[in-house]
């Protein structure tokens, strides 16, 4: 069983199609890239998919149910820029709100709760700002503070938006081995990403989307001049990779 099957997915604003017909399968444990360039839906199209943006038409099943059976395997990790960080609440407190999914309507955290919590603080490297607000965090810390969130969710199926734009090296570093562990775990990721330089090594599938998808499939087998181009419009140039290679990037 895939752990996302999207069929005809169409979604638009003010009745400007912004992603049309989309079909997407992906089976579970894999990292899967969500490529193209700046206004071609990636973040709509991961919108759509979580019933957080209405879709005009489509069906999207998550390990072969709706969205409302599983809700608990998915975890969404919005764009940082989404989040008021003035908001006053501690680092743990929104890692404790990863919990809330699997308590229920009137449920109580548990010691069983924090520990978790702390647990994934400690795993990615911040069980020390635990107490800090969030408005004094920097741009790598407020990522990680999400990652751990995600982690204490303990979900299956995990949808990251741009979760290396504004980091430092560390915690892009991070970042792809938190995902290395989930996908060996079984746990599948799907990221919108907007660096081809660093496509080929991070995931182990892409979707390439520009208004519609373009290509889908092994980085190895998508990851080519000619569907880039397709992609992009042309609108990327060629530079010598450090090994000799060639690397495309978006001009």
């Amino acid at each position: 069983m895939n752990a996302l099957d999207v069929q005809n997915l169409t979604l638009s604003y003010d009745r400007d199609a912004v992603v049309t017909r989309a079909h997407l399968h992906v089976a579970a444990g894999r990292i899967v890239g969500v490529l193209g360039p700046n206004g071609a839906g990636k973040s709509t199209l991961i919108k759509g998919i979580l019933g957080l943006h209405r879709p005009d038409g489509g069906d999207v099943r998550f390990f072969g149910k709706p969205l409302s059976a599983v809700r608990h395997r998915v975890v969404y990790v919005p764009q940082r820029s989404s989040v008021d960080w003035d908001f006053p609440v501690t680092v743990e407190d929104v890692v404790l709100m990863g919990r809330y999914g699997r308590l229920g309507l009137l449920g109580r955290l548990r010691n069983q709760d924090r520990v978790i919590a702390r647990r994934a603080l400690d795993q990615i490297g911040i069980a020390d700002l635990a107490d800090r607000q969030i408005s004094e965090l920097s741009g790598g810390q407020q990522q990680r503070v999400f990652l751990a969130r995600a982690l204490a969710q303990d979900g299956e199926l995990i949808f990251m938006d741009e979760p290396f734009v504004g980091v430092d090296a560390a915690t892009e570093e991070a970042i792809v081995g938190l995902l290395r562990d989930m996908r060996d775990e079984g746990k599948t990721v799907i990221v919108v990403n907007h660096d081809l330089q660093t496509a080929r090594a991070y995931f182990d599938e892409l979707v390439l989307l520009n208004k519609s998808i373009v290509a889908h499939g092994p980085t190895d087998e998508v990851f080519t001049p000619a569907l880039l181009a397709q992609t992009y419009g042309g609108r990327l140039a060629v530079i010598d990779g450090e090994y000799g290679d060639k690397i495309l990037i978006a001009a």
